[in-house]
């Protein structure tokens, strides 16, 4: 059975940093890439950088937002992160069956399989509530049923407190792991179909029966942000060449991208519009379609088409405006 506590920060020991220990990303929710405010965001949907939302039910206003913390006031003393996560019912819902969740799945299966595991992270509420941890095994397209543990009910506070979760995990022996297999963890919320704030910060999972200091995943800004970008990217407009290519056709260019980094598996596509882009060879033609040719791990193709002809030319092609932007997924 998983053990269940509530930590006060102060009671929290220090331990010395070594990356990969917290196998969460952007448990101090400091990307958002997608975006900063999400309003009834999908069932499923990914808000802050490898962060789902999971909900059901109808008729409420689900909001969830990046919000700033004051300086010096973050949970952990000597540790002044910029954001925690909000998300806020501020319609209740009417035909919720389930607890609004977040979660995280990890890639792979084969995570702490086998071994005892503390799930912490930082909390308060706009009244006293509670969430729940779960943790599930999720053997993939093709493998074995999912196994799920259901930890205790956690009581919420008004007041930023530090709760875990300890977990044993079972073994993975006699499984069969299919394609796009993870471990997943979630926060199950204990309210169903009221109005209620929930602000979460400091994520951790760590093998072992104590939760020690929060640390990243890696440790930096920029390998956090390049840990999200495996899974997911989003190019903004700029005045940066997003990519090259040539005019292969009267309407058509084609045009190559370089992802930064790279990626899970090889992505899906998608972007603000047909006129998301631009496109530079003797002069300037706004995209009348964008779409993916083809996509690895490390490159997309594009398929530029533009109302005007250029046959023969080559290509640069920009974002059309600061509010445009083209996105790759392979998220879990």
């Amino acid at each position: 059975m998983p053990n269940t506590t509530a930590v006060r920060t102060a009671q929290v020991g220090a331990a010395p940093f070594f990356a990969g220990k917290n196998k969460i990303i952007n448990g101090d929710f400091g990307v958002w890439q997608r975006g900063t405010t999400f309003t009834n965001p999908a069932n499923g949907a990914y808000t802050s950088d490898r962060m789902r939302l999971g909900y059901d039910g109808t008729g409420g206003t689900l909001t969830v937002s990046q919000q700033s913390f004051t300086p010096g006031t973050a949970p952990v003393a000597g540790y002044e992160s910029s954001y925690f996560y909000r998300y806020a019912w501020s319609v209740a819902q009417t035909t919720a069956t389930s607890n609004t969740v977040i979660g995280q799945n990890i890639e792979d299966v084969r995570t702490f399989a086998g071994q005892t595991i503390t799930i912490s992270f930082y909390a308060k509420a706009d009244t006293t509530r509670t969430i729940t941890p779960q943790i599930l095994q999720r053997f993939g397209s093709g493998g074995s049923t999912t196994v799920t543990a259901l930890g205790t009910a956690l009581n919420i506070t008004t007041s930023w407190t530090r709760y875990s979760s300890t977990f044993s995990v079972p073994s993975i022996s006699g499984k069969t792991i299919g394609t796009a297999n993870s471990f997943g963890i979630n926060l199950n919320s204990g309210t169903l179909n009221d109005i209620y704030t929930f602000d979460i910060w400091g994520v951790q999972v760590e093998a072992g029966s104590t939760a020690t200091a929060f640390q990243t995943a890696t440790g930096t800004i920029q390998g956090e942000l390049a840990a999200c970008q495996r899974y997911y990217f989003r190019a903004t407009g700029t005045s940066q060449p997003l990519g090259a290519g040539v005019y292969y056709a009267s309407t058509t260019a084609l045009i190559s991208v370089k992802l930064p980094v790279t990626m899970r598996t090889s992505p899906t596509y998608g972007s603000s519009g047909t006129d998301a882009l631009s496109i530079f060879s003797n002069s300037a033609r706004i995209t009348t379609a964008n779409t993916l040719d083809v996509s690895s791990p490390d490159n997309i193709t594009l398929i530029g088409t533009t109302a005007s002809s250029t046959t023969g030319y080559g290509a640069v092609c920009y974002l059309n405006l600061a509010s445009k932007y083209l996105e790759v997924i392979a998220e879990l």
